[in-house]
Parts: C-alpha cells; structure tokens; sequence
C-alpha cells in the first residue's frame, strides 16, 4: 500500500517545496512586498489566503484524480486546451528552475566560501538527481525533513532582528520605494507571486494529494501557506527594519545574518543551499514525471540524467540573469493556471455552495490509458467537464 502522508508532512512539503533560493535571500520577499511598505503587508496576507486556496485545490484534485504527475490535475481544472498551454508553461518553468537552483548554488559557493561556482551547481545536481531516483516517498521526505529548519531559521533571523532594532523599524514604518518593485501595485504584486510559486509547487502537490488522506488535505494546505506567510512576512519586517540600505544588496537576508556574527552568516549561507535544494528536488521530479511515467524505470532514469545534464550547462548563464528573466514571465503566465482552478472549484462548489467530502473519481474503463492520454480527466468518471 502506498504511504499516506499527515497534515505536518503535507505542510512541510508545500513549504519545501516554495522556499528557494529567492525566498531565503530575501530579494524575492524584497520586490513583491518589501518596496511597498506597510502596503506590502496587505499583499502578504493577499498571498497566503491564494495559497491556502489554490494548495487546497490542487491537492484534493490530485486526491480525486489519483495523480502521478501535474498533468491530469491541468486537464481536469482547464480542459484540454487551457489545461496544455499551462501544462507546457509548468513543464518550462520546472526546468528553468532546476537551472536557476543550480545557478544560485553556484553563486554562494563563489562569494560565500571561494569555491568554483562550477562545483557547488555540479554538487547540487548529483543530489538533487540521487534524491529523485530514490523515489517519490524520498522526494517527500527530503522536502519535509528540511522546510521547518529553513522556515525556523529565516524567522528566527528575522524576528530578533526588528526586536534588536525596534527603534528602527517604528522609524522606517512610514518607509516605501514602490518604483523599485516588481510590479507598480501590490495587489497584482501578490497574485503574480502566488501564481509562480503554485506553478512550481503544483509538480509535488498534485501527486502529493493522490497519496494524503482525504482529512489531511485541507489542514495540511491551511498550515503549509500559513507557514509560509509567516516567514515572508517575518524576512518583510527585517527588510523595512534595515532599509533603505539593505535593499541594494542582491542577497539582503545573508547580510542580516553577517550582522549578528560572521559564524551565522555562514550558518545562513548552508541554509540557503537547503532551500535551494529543496526547490530542485520538486522541479526536477515534477519535470521528469511529467514526461516519463515513474512506473517506467529505465525510461525515467535516464530523462533524470539528462534533463540534470542539461540543466547543469544552462546554469552557466548566471543566478540573477536567470531569475530576472525566468520568474516574471512564468508569474504572468501562471495566471492561467490560477484562473482554471479556482474555475474548477468554483464550478465544483455552486451546486452545492460548498466543497464537501473528498472522494476519488472513479477509474477509466475498460483499458489502461497509454501516456498522455489521460490528461482529460472527463473520460475517468463518465460526466462532462
């Protein structure tokens, strides 16, 4: 029988899963919410409702649709044609972000211990690939081992900042630079980073739900984008407390840790690897089982290796070239993907006006669908979308 995961391990993986090397820098936190100030921390609470919501939606379809991969949860929220250009859009994104893992993990082995950059994104991929080829249990249990080290180290690191320096933070409470942020508005600000996050954590959430039991889905999502909030609203508060002169640095997180002793900076600078870590295990196994059927071991194996491969080169193009370019793009189109959940869940729940029980759908008849034919959930229980 196949292990069925607990509320804590579906939160901890949601929350491995979105943490990355953006989020533990801080510079992500920074331009979706930091520049707007006070206003940023509407956007935060903006963000976490929308991952309550939608980590909810996608693991109960991936429950109802016993899902091996992303790719029948996109087809039974968008339908065919909606469900293949965000299914196209998450298959890029998760191995652009393997090649952004890797990147980033070759920066903080070039400035943070003088060490080649080639070496600390070679280290990153053999992991990242042994970890995968284990299996979706190690994936797992990698992911949910790691994230609440990560989420108690970057509150921690926070939150004894601003008490240290409260004098500071009711000084910068009236602090904003909202024309150096990612977008001009907060309220789009949080949607479009809901949106790009959700496209990577889909990966691991629709195949994570497949294996939670039905009342561990929404206490589990609850609790992962809780988590999650909190520590993007912990590292927000260290930011305006040490702003405006942290904002020029490209990893303002690492320098608020340097500032209480250079030991906690390099302490910091392993937890980032984590992080990062954490985030290429999700992107690689979601990019892999989205192509190959895990089932199929030889077949996967090899994609594994590949796609690690390849991954490992286009890392090469640098860490702040590929996130300036990759994560915006994906935010907006990620929009897609919001819009067809919450479609599905809206269309699920007006019958009803509620979501009710969690059940499975029941199984296609007759044969086995080969590859790629079951992305249309419709045919699995007989009714229409």
């Amino acid at each position: 029988m196949a292990k069925q995961y607990a509320t804590w391990q579906i939160a901890a993986a949601y929350i491995g899963t979105v943490v990355g090397a953006g989020f533990a820098s801080g510079q992500e936190v920074l331009q979706f919410f930091g520049y707007f100030g006070l206003w940023g921390i509407f956007g935060l609470i903006l963000a976490t409702a929308l991952f309550i919501f939608f980590g909810y939606t996608v693991l109960r379809l991936g429950h109802q649709l016993a899902a091996e991969s992303h790719l029948a949860v996109m087809h039974r929220a968008g339908g065919p044609w909606i469900g293949r250009a965000v299914d196209i859009i998450t298959t890029f994104f998760l191995f652009g972000a393997l090649a952004v893992m890797a990147a980033g993990a070759g920066a903080i082995f070039s400035q943070e211990f003088r060490l080649p950059g080639f070496l600390g994104s070679s280290l990153l991929v053999i992991i990242t690939l042994i970890t995968v080829l284990a299996g979706l249990n190690k994936v797992i249990g990698s992911i949910s081992l790691v994230a609440p080290v990560l989420i108690t180290s970057v509150m921690g690191i926070s939150l004894v900042t601003v008490t240290r320096n409260l004098p500071a933070f009711i000084a910068n409470l009236s602090w904003s630079d909202m024309t150096r942020a990612a977008v001009p508005f907060w309220p789009l600000a949080a949607l479009l980073y809901a949106s790009y996050n959700l496209v990577l954590a889909i990966a691991v959430l629709a195949p994570l739900g497949a294996l939670g039991r039905p009342e561990h889905l929404l206490p589990g999502a609850a609790l992962g984008g809780l988590g999650l909030g909190m520590g993007a609203m912990a590292i927000t508060l260290a930011l305006i407390t040490t702003a405006p002169a942290v904002t020029a640095l490209e990893v303002p997180m690492l320098h608020i840790a340097g500032s209480f002793t250079p030991l906690l900076r390099t302490f910091y600078s392993v937890v980032l690897l984590a992080e990062i870590y954490t985030t290429a295990v999700s992107s690689l196994y979601g990019f892999t089982a989205r192509m190959v059927r895990p089932g199929g071991r030889n077949s996967f194996r090899w994609l594994a290796i590949g796609a690690s491969t390849v991954a490992l080169v286009a890392s090469q193009f640098g860490f702040s070239r590929l996130v300036a370019t990759l994560f915006p793009l994906v935010g907006y189109a990620g929009l897609l993907l919001l819009g067809a959940l919450a479609y599905y869940a809206l269309r699920e729940a007006l019958p009803a006006l509620r979501l009710g029980p969690v059940k499975r759908l029941a199984p296609a008849p007759a044969r086995k669908p080969v590859e790629g034919e079951a992305i249309d959930g419709s045919r699995r229980d007989g009714q229409e979308q």
